[in-house]
């Protein structure tokens, strides 16, 4: 399983010490980049959740084509 988990800056070494002392874990930081691709990929399915619900009214693609 893959887990995602974001660290206060001042307790990176620590985390990633104590993690890195466990056999079963193996760890690979991101890269900035990735970080906020992953970030910007979490937001989307999340609005597509709330939109799905109701919860959010959707753009139709029409709209945002014409706004390029």
């Amino acid at each position: 399983m893959k887990v995602l988990i974001d660290i206060e800056d001042s307790k990176v070494e620590f985390v990633l010490e104590l993690l890195n002392n466990l056999k079963f874990v193996k760890t690979e930081p991101l890269t900035p980049h990735k970080a906020e691709v992953l970030q910007s990929l979490s937001e989307a399915v999340t609005e597509m959740r709330l939109i799905k619900k109701g919860k959010l009214k959707a753009t139709p693609a029409k709209d945002l084509l014409d706004e390029l």
